[in-house]
């Protein structure tokens, strides 16, 4: 009967593999249910039924209305993973399988509810997998057929749960973890260096960045939002990245929006925070199968068999839980709906919720920051504090400016995406309104910044020859480094690309919704164009960010070409779905593994290196410094020269002199552009001394020829005194030599 399942253990050891363990006790229980018929002449109010494996107990409670009575026969049918693994037809007033309450069905109300213990011999043919395996996808239907006609007069479709999911909060606070670590290691670079005056991103070369994890987030629950035949397992999983796109759970400010969009001509009745809470929604697959959740919590397909021996009782009235279930509606959602509506967001708040959530994020950056100004300038009051935070207190505004501007880029896919999604399916005014003027906002601060990057660049291309300035000029730095700072100088333009790629893929996504093959191949041409331009010209700075960025891009595209496997239209089997979605996990979780590893990685390399751009620019503002400070004297080829630079052991007979001739070579001083006098005319030819000797022991005066070392004798003689010059014999070849001041 049910032993089919067991081809399913591999699926399982995956499943087990990939999620977090200590599952509670083995119970599976009804948590949803659906009619499938219309125009019934039974209607099921209540439909609670839970099986305990340790007990091998059924309790069961259910209730609903008939128009007349009726003779029945019932027709029980499970499927799993797109399979009928069960079918069982029979008799309500047979003696075997007789049920009180159906015997026949009763005009009016009618209600069962009891405790059942199944028969070992029933209970194992349960699976054991079962009750482990998270978002199994079975189901189990229950007609009612008039006794002698066959005409179907009730049908109900429901599902159970074994308290197994993907969707795991802790998930969810891992990625944010990581998300948040991305975050601190590239705002303390950036706070660095603000600090001292130099790059925002002071190690924004390195791989992964904030903005790159947080891409990868965006993309998994982007992943969420097609329009195509999700296994629940997977559908489930996407949901714990949520969070990146804006969409959090609120209830209160559900609440808000929801009287927001009542006062400018939004339909509350039809979409709103209450309306949902007795929703259930279905999602509808190209075959029979139909898979259900209601709303704020995730219903799971999976297989009870509950025996048609069981007893029951009738009630005069149906009991609470009947009437409290009376008035549940029933929705068949797919795409973006259904994904915010699984996290309790009606679709027509959409919009809003992010925008509120983003405003929330700015504003907690500006308090932020202003705040570290006011203990700086306190901190000022009372004492000194460290030089480092000097550039951050003078440029505080520009901090704050660049990490905004920088939040635009990071959100610029997922505005797009919902600001569509509001002009297509909300329903108030001002919210449309909103996202017009946001969404034209956004693109308006990312296309100045394009302009005046581009500008500057062909400026500098003009006037130096490259766009080396973009780098090594600190003003260009400070201003547009978070656009380019992870490329190499010669691929400063791949920022543009990235750009138009997220707005690509909002509009393929918010345009197509509905349209799961259109959005899939969409989607696999983007990706693969991105993958393209990646692999061609490895543009980013440092090798492990080309590997890095290049294997993100891989598994994005190997992403969708497995979504293409949940299309509709392509027909494929349920089981290869299961397991494509049980990959998908796997190579999902381990990007996000990786990433969490190269974040603490960076962290301890951010201690010890420095960014490439920056530091060549350093370097260069120096050796401009130095060459601004020298003479055509050149002194740091004279005693003038710093001792700590000499060995200590070093006589000063091996200080060679160069000759005092002009010479030609490319690297002397008199052609560089820092000597004021490179390329002057002498105004009469010069003739060098030929007997000038390049051995400071050999010139006339024997001026250095007794000095001491600085560290004593080589061979280990102490060091020895320094002594005056011997001028005596001088003095009687050279006209008596120096005689001191004349009185």
């Amino acid at each position: 009967m049910l032993r089919t399942f067991s081809t399913f253990s591999t699926i399982s050891l995956l499943l087990l593999g990939s999620l977090p363990a200590g599952f509670a006790a083995q119970v599976l229980e009804t948590t949803s249910f659906s009619p499938c018929l219309s125009g019934s002449n039974i209607t099921v109010n209540a439909l609670d039924i839970k099986y305990n494996a340790d007990t091998k107990e059924v309790i069961f409670n259910v209730g609903g209305t008939s128009r007349q009575t009726i003779n029945v026969t019932a027709q029980l049918n499970v499927t799993a993973y797109g399979t009928s693994v069960y079918q069982n037809s029979f008799n309500p007033c047979d003696s075997s399988t007789y049920v009180a309450q159906l015997c026949p069905v009763p005009a009016g109300t009618f209600s069962a509810t009891g405790t059942q213990v199944i028969p070992a011999s029933y209970a194992s043919m349960i699976p054991s997998i079962a009750f482990s395996i998270p978002d199994i996808a079975a189901q189990a239907t229950l007609e009612l057929k008039e006794l002698g006609t066959g005409k179907n007069v009730a049908c109900l479709t429901s599902v159970v749960g074994n308290g197994k999911t993907a969707n795991v909060a802790a998930v969810s606070y891992v990625a944010a973890g990581i998300a948040g670590a991305a975050f601190l290691v590239t705002g303390a670079s950036a706070l660095g260096a603000a600090a001292s005056g130099g790059s925002a991103a002071g190690t924004g070369t390195m791989s992964p960045s904030f903005t790159e994890v947080f891409g990868v987030f965006q993309g998994f629950a982007m992943n969420g939002m097609m329009s195509v035949n999700y296994p629940p397992v997977y559908r489930s999983f996407t949901k714990n990245f949520a969070f990146s796109t804006g969409v959090i759970p609120w209830k209160a400010m559900q609440r808000s929006i929801d009287s927001f969009r009542g006062a400018t001509g939004g339909n509350l009745t039809a979409d709103s925070v209450e309306t949902l809470a007795n929703t259930t929604l279905v999602y509808q697959s190209g075959s029979t199968n139909t898979t259900l959740t209601k709303r704020g919590i995730q219903f799971y397909d999976a297989m009870l068999m509950v025996r048609d021996s069981l007893t029951t009782s009738q009630n005069a009235t149906t009991n609470s839980t009947a009437s409290s279930n009376a008035t549940t509606s029933v929705f068949t959602v797919s795409g973006i709906k259904a994904y915010a509506e699984e996290l309790s967001v009606p679709s027509a708040n959409t919009f809003m919720t992010v925008l509120l959530i983003v405003a929330c994020v700015i504003g907690a950056i500006a308090v932020g920051i202003l705040f570290f100004k006011v203990i700086l300038e306190t901190w000022a009051l009372f004492g000194s504090f460290p030089k480092g935070l000097t550039g951050f207190r003078k440029h505080y505004w520009g901090t704050m400016a660049r990490t905004i501007v920088q939040l635009i880029l990071v959100l610029y896919g997922v505005w797009v995406l919902y600001c569509i999604f509001q002009f297509t399916h909300g329903d108030s005014w001002a919210a449309k309104t909103l996202a017009g003027v946001t969404l034209g906002l956004f693109t308006a601060v990312l296309a100045f910044f394009t302009y005046k990057i581009w500008s500057t660049a062909n400026k500098l291309k003009k006037y130096e020859g490259d766009v080396s300035g973009l780098y090594e000029k600190k003003d260009n730095w400070l201003k547009y480094s978070i656009f380019y700072d992870t490329y190499k100088k010669n691929f400063w333009w791949l920022f543009v690309p990235i750009i138009i790629y997220m707005f690509a893929k909002g509009c393929v996504l918010a345009v197509g919704d509905g349209h799961g093959l259109s959005q899939t191949v969409a989607q696999l041409v983007i990706e693969c164009l991105m993958l393209g331009l990646l692999v061609w010209n490895r543009p980013y700075e440092r090798r492990s960010g080309n590997v890095i960025n290049i294997f993100i891009q891989v598994v994005r595209a190997l992403s969708v070409i497995c979504i293409l496997v949940f299309v509709e239209e392509l027909g494929i089997a349920q089981t290869t779905q299961t397991v494509t979605g049980v990959v998908l996990i796997a190579v999902q979780s381990l990007l996000t593994g990786v990433l969490g590893i190269l974040i603490v990685a960076n962290a301890l390399i951010m201690l010890c290196k420095e960014n490439p751009h920056r530091k060549r620019r350093k370097e260069a503002e120096k050796l401009n410094r130095d060459l601004d400070n020298l003479t055509p004297l050149d002194a740091r080829n004279s005693l003038l020269m710093d001792p700590a630079q000499r060995p200590l052991n070093e006589d000063y007979t091996r200080d060679h002199k160069l000759p005092l001739v002009k010479q030609s070579s490319a690297d002397s001083f008199m052609n560089e552009p820092a000597n004021p006098y490179a390329g002057a005319t002498p105004l009469r030819p010069f003739t060098p001394q030929a007997h000038r000797t390049l051995d400071s022991t050999s010139s006339r005066e024997h001026l250095v020829s007794n000095a001491a070392p600085l560290g004593g004798d080589p061979h280990g003689s102490p060091p020895r005194q320094p002594t005056l010059p011997n001028f005596q014999s001088h003095q009687q070849q050279n006209y008596g030599g120096y005689r001191g001041v004349a009185y």
